[in-house]
């Protein structure tokens, strides 16, 4: 029987990673491809080194690509650590231009619900109904939501507001690193914006991801939230088995 495979494409504001993907097993099949995200990361550009990635693998099936941005039918509407040139960018055939595919064939999705539907589907939310949230943590805070393992589109927890300002300026990983938090120090921010969220929704789990999910058994059980909430298990790799997932089975935002 052969494997169900896949291929996944995640940009960030500093690198684009690529890979086949063992979308049943939700693991990369082969050593990712790493390129530094050109600068400034125009669409014809970050289109260029995504086709570079693509083309390495010699794959000619559907392609998932992740974008640190709000999409809708295939377009980018806002843009977070990439060229604002994306905004009002049809990227879905911009993408499919550049890779010689249909449009059909080309999955584009924000970068957080790609990490979501890959730990929904194989990681630390699979299995779980209710209501699921992914919260990643890192330069800001992207956000997944889940009802019954169905993703809810484009969440921007992160923006929500916590003691009169955005939540990430508050409790984002990158805060961590730039006042030079301990995980003792930095818990009880991330507590503090995980309340301003139950004040609105009553998760059945939140799932923590992000670099810093590595480091959960330091800073997670310090939490003070109504919500039980656990460490991301597919880590720097959910993006592109998220974004593979979602081109197997044509999940575009």
């Amino acid at each position: 029987m052969g494997t169900a495979r896949g291929f996944g494409v995640d940009i960030g504001g500093s690198g684009i990673k690529g890979c086949l993907v063992d979308v049943e097993a939700g693991v990369l099949a082969e050593e990712r491809m790493r390129i530094p995200t050109p600068q400034p990361s125009t669409p014809d550009a970050v289109a260029d080194a995504v086709a570079e990635i693509v083309e390495k693998f010699s794959w000619t099936g559907p392609v998932g690509i992740t974008l640190p941005c709000v999409i809708k039918d295939g377009t980018a509407l806002t843009a977070a650590n990439v060229d604002k040139g994306w905004i009002g960018t049809d990227a879905q055939a911009l993408f499919a231009e550049r890779l010689g595919r249909a449009r059909e064939d080309v999955v584009v999705l924000n970068d957080a619900d790609a990490a979501g539907i890959a730990e929904m589907r194989s990681g630390a939310g699979a299995g779980h109904r209710g209501l699921v949230v992914v919260l990643t943590f890192g330069t800001g805070i992207g956000s997944a939501m889940f009802i019954d393992g169905k993703l809810v589109p484009n969440t921007e927890f992160g923006h929500i507001e916590v003691d009169g300002h955005d939540a990430e300026t508050q409790a984002a990983a990158s805060v961590k690193d730039n006042l030079e938090l301990s995980y003792s120090e930095w818990a009880p921010r991330v507590s503090n914006y995980i309340q301003a969220l139950e004040r609105f929704l009553w998760p059945d789990l939140i799932i923590a991801g992000g670099g810093v999910s590595k480091k959960g058994h330091k800073w997670i059980p310090l939490l003070d939230t109504r919500t039980p909430v656990v460490a991301a298990a597919l880590r720097n790799d959910a993006g592109i088995v998220g974004a593979a997932t979602a081109a197997t089975t044509r999940q575009n935002a």
